[in-house]
């Protein structure tokens, strides 16, 4: 089977990444992680990734206060040293240009910590809270030019509880996203992911089946009159 090459892009502790390199040792994952690049020397998720013998670069943006293209091209050159064919962000905190996002097309996933479109860019389980929303949750999809937007290729939700903190649904959160990217992954690796109108179509997988409420209604259903 070929294996498409990935690469994972980080700029900390790479959770996400490590998640994508566990469901990648299966020999009958569809991909494969060839690289492992950051934007941060002192990236922790480096470590973790050379640990598994897996290649990993460092293309500092401080180095290129200016020059966005800059960045983008010197990250481009160590995708085409290693034969990268898709990249998956997994906490990678950069902005990328229209240039960049239109050159991977189809080739570029992301996984964010909400149900998009709701609260897209930084502080989302803070500001999940502070809404009232009783359902958080997260969400992978494929890039396009605004931030967090593109079509959304899987979501997975949670409840909201009284007693949540910010940790406390952060960690629910991210329990959810370490089970859905490297799913998602896998189903665009393996050319199973369509749009159809603007939409992320996955051809084989089945919808969800049933709803989760919150709060848990206790009483019976009013009869349909």
């Amino acid at each position: 089977m070929s294996r498409r090459r990935v690469a994972a892009l980080i700029s900390g502790r790479g959770s996400n990444m490590a998640a994508l390199l566990a469901a990648a040792e299966d020999p009958d994952y569809p991909a494969t992680i060839a690289l492992v690049l950051s934007n941060r020397a002192d990236a922790a998720g480096l470590a973790h990734a050379a640990a598994r013998g897996v290649p990993t670069a460092v293309v500092e943006s401080r180095a290129f206060p200016r020059d966005r293209a800059g960045f983008e091209a010197a990250m481009e050159a160590e995708f085409a040293r290693h034969g990268i064919e898709t990249i998956a962000l997994a906490g990678f905190m950069r902005l990328l240009t229209e240039g960049f996002v239109a050159r991977w097309e189809g080739r570029l996933v992301n996984i964010h910590p909400s149900l998009l479109p709701a609260f897209p860019g930084l502080d989302t389980h803070a500001r999940a809270l502070a809404a009232g929303v009783l359902l958080h949750g997260c969400t992978v999809h494929l890039v396009s030019a605004g931030v967090d937007e593109g079509p959304i290729i899987a979501q997975a939700a949670v409840p909201v509880l009284p007693d949540d903190t910010e940790a406390v649904l952060a960690a629910r959160v991210l329990a959810e996203e370490h089970r859905i990217y490297p799913a998602a992954l896998a189903w665009l690796a393996a050319g199973r992911v369509s749009l159809a109108g603007g939409r992320a179509v996955v051809a084989g997988v089945a919808p969800a089946a049933g709803a989760l409420a919150n709060p848990l209604p206790s009483v019976p259903a009013l009869p349909k009159r």
